[in-house]
């Protein structure tokens, strides 16, 4: 298919599932951050995305949703109620004033704290440069407007893999530390175990008696017959 017909683009460093789940649970809603300068498109966006049963905050400008994100540094600008309210995910325009969609997507990455948030871009423009910048930037997919109720529904999957990613990291931590664990109380088993071994398992050497006899006659175990004794009992046996 050429490019030029395509009106999504996804970044290939994973599969997008079918979207049968929500990040963090079922029964709670997730919760989008919607960024657009326009309010005829902002609103589309958040009617679709409440339709998709999401939660959503809808911000003008790439300023305001540093702000929303506890992110900007100018604090003069004034405050959201939902300063602190988790966002599960970022769909904003492309091409705003003062800051585009792609700084946005930059400055969300550069922050260690919410760069694991998928953001997602949407423009009116088809311009592939910019498709391929916002997506080796770490884009989750690039969106040709309209946005349709089926780009809105491909979102939960990107909720749901960063929630499985998530829980697949911690699960690998945990076993690391019980590996760990293990690999210690074996360790020291096998110290106590030696340690023991050394004072029990060497045997003492059998009691020898030196004969008073001349100097010629060698020491003999007493626990051993005599030469002379044997030399007797085999001409016994030989009569």
């Amino acid at each position: 298919m050429d490019r030029d017909d395509v009106v999504s683009w996804q970044r290939r460093t994973h599969d997008v599932d079918a979207f049968d789940s929500l990040h963090p649970s079922d029964t709670e809603e997730a919760h989008v951050l919607a960024v657009d300068d326009s309010l005829v498109d902002r609103k589309v966006i958040e009617r679709l995305l409440r339709i998709s049963s999401f939660r959503v905050t809808t911000v003008e400008s790439g300023s305001r949703a540093l702000q929303f994100l506890g992110l900007d540094e100018d604090k003069s600008s004034g405050h959201f109620d939902g300063l602190n309210l988790k966002v599960d995910l970022i769909i904003t325009d492309y091409c705003m004033p003062g800051m585009s969609g792609y700084d946005l997507l930059k400055r969300v990455k550069e922050s260690s704290a919410l760069r694991e948030i998928p953001v997602v871009i949407m423009s009116s423009e088809k311009v592939l440069a910019r498709i391929d910048r916002c997506l080796e930037e770490g884009a989750e997919e690039f969106i040709v407007k309209p946005v349709k109720l089926s780009d809105v529904k491909r979102l939960k999957a990107y909720m749901r893999r960063d929630s499985r990613e998530s829980n697949k990291s911690e699960t690998g931590n945990r076993a690391n530390a019980n590996r760990k664990l293990r690999e210690e109380e074996e360790e020291e088993e096998d110290n106590n175990y030696d340690e023991s071994d050394l004072s029990a398992s060497s045997p003492s050497p059998p009691a020898c008696s030196v004969s008073s006899s001349p100097p010629s006659t060698s020491s003999s175990c007493s626990s051993f017959p005599s030469s002379a004794a044997a030399l007797a009992a085999m001409d016994e046996r030989r009569l």
